[in-house]
């Protein structure tokens, strides 16, 4: 058999495991969290990492073709040679590399994450 908690505005009784009262609607109190989930904290090297290549990534723009030629390929390659005199900095690739960078990033040091 289940227990009962009562709800502490209206006096009326729940199951134990109810988020809500069924008689008023009001949350009950939750218990705090377990203290070894407080403890964890995202890995902070992996975080380190994902900043040097955000700013690299800012210093070494993709760059596209110049006009009239046709396109090639934008690799990582674009660090190793320079662009070409008349080539465009794309900012469309440069916005979706830092957001990239910045999601794998944080999912990473999440991932990874110091655990007690």
């Amino acid at each position: 058999m289940n227990s009962q908690k009562t709800c502490q505005a209206c006096g009326h009784e729940s199951a134990s495991e109810a988020r809500f009262c069924t008689g008023c609607g009001k949350r009950f109190f939750q218990e705090p969290q377990t203290e070894a989930r407080s403890k964890e904290i995202l890995n902070l090297r992996i975080l380190y990492v994902m900043a040097g290549l955000l700013v690299l990534a800012v210093l070494f723009p993709p760059w596209e073709s110049p006009p009239g030629t046709p396109p090639t390929y934008l690799g990582m390659h674009f660090i190793l040679s320079p662009p070409e005199p008349e080539a465009v900095v794309s900012r469309i690739l440069q916005t979706v590399e830092l957001v990239t960078l910045a999601i794998g990033g944080m999912y990473l040091a999440w991932l990874f994450r110091e655990k007690p």
